[in-house]
């Protein structure tokens, strides 16, 4: 399946990865429509930092996916339909479960029944590395055991087998994919590298909760050539494949990573009001990627290093959109 003049829709298109999805499949020669969140302002998310040529190409779909004719209009016409859109905030999640739950399944549920009414050739359900729940056993294969330890993971298990069983029930052709910790330009500083650079860049210290638990993080380029890549293989409907570099660090190393690279004199510091509920801390995540090797042909080009230098440099110059002082994770 090619990419090129394929007619796409990309749900959560104004959010971080899939405005850099929208971006990669403009460049690839996709028609693509995005479906962003309504709100009063007529804001487009992040769809508005990209190029004006690459904007100017895109028709937006303003309406929320919990509406079942907001969705079936958006998937008309459709051959390829990405679905990113949910609610991803785990702190989020704890304080409102039933506005994540109502989003990330109805939502995704309106999704698969327009897909399948449609007859669209692949759907890309985005699932996430917390349908996990801290490793039982490492590295994390697509066998291992769903645990959900937050009420957002519970809404994601609930959209993988949503998903699962429209496959099996209607034969839907879905693919799902399980990006692990993905980061890079463009992240919102709820999420920690943004959250570390913003102060590691203006502050003296560097305040984290707990350091100990480890992530394996994914630059998002390499994040969106593998749902590109889920899009396009041929005969891996049903599958679920993790997206993840194999490698873990802990939060603790990952600031002082930062900070060398930021090359500021900054002190690491514990702060407590920062720790998730204890039985919903996330140990350890750390992908196994060998179904995404062999049946994608995809592996991660970005290092470490090279992927946390980029996001420093345009968190560098983009300060005004950053608030170190207000931080969550």
């Amino acid at each position: 399946m090619n990419i090129k003049n394929a007619r796409v829709l990309v749900t959560g298109a104004g959010g971080f990865i899939g405005s850099h999805l929208v971006e990669e499949l403009v460049r690839q020669g996709a028609k693509v429509r995005c479906f962003v969140c309504y709100n009063s302002r007529n804001d487009p998310g992040l769809l508005k930092m990209l190029p004006y040529e690459v904007r100017e190409s895109l028709e937006i779909v303003r309406a929320d996916l919990t509406s079942p004719e907001a969705v079936r209009q958006a998937v008309e016409g459709i051959e390829i339909v990405f679905h990113l859109g949910a609610i991803i905030s785990i702190p989020y999640s704890y304080a409102y479960p039933r506005d994540v739950l109502e989003t990330n399944v109805q939502g995704t549920l309106n999704v698969l029944l327009a897909a399948r009414d449609a007859g669209v050739r692949r759907v890309v359900h985005t699932s996430t590395s917390e349908v996990y729940g801290s490793a039982q056993y490492v590295p994390i294969d697509e066998k291992h055991p769903l645990c959900a330890q937050s009420p957002y993971a519970a809404s994601k298990i609930a959209a993988d087998k949503l998903a699962e069983s429209f496959h099996f029930t209607y034969e839907l052709p879905v693919v799902t994919v399980r990006p692990f910790n993905t980061y890079g330009p463009r992240q919102s500083d709820r999420a920690v590298i943004p959250t570390i650079i913003a102060q590691a860049l203006t502050k003296d210290e560097v305040y984290l909760g707990a350091t100990h638990p480890r992530r394996d993080l994914t630059y998002v380029s390499d994040t969106v050539a593998g749902f590109i890549a889920a899009a396009c293989a041929e005969n891996i409907e049903g599958e679920t494949i993790n997206l993840g570099c194999g490698q873990d660090i802990s939060i603790g190393d990952l600031g002082h990573r930062i900070i060398d690279l930021v090359g500021r004199d900054v002190k690491l510091v514990f702060d407590a009001t920062r720790i998730r509920p204890q039985a919903s801390e996330v140990q350890q995540l750390l992908s196994d990627n060998t179904k995404a090797r062999e049946l994608l042909g995809w592996q991660p080009q970005v290092s470490l290093d090279e992927g946390l230098q980029l996001t420093i440099n345009w968190i560098s110059n983009q300060l005004s959109l950053y608030s170190p002082d207000q931080y969550v994770f």
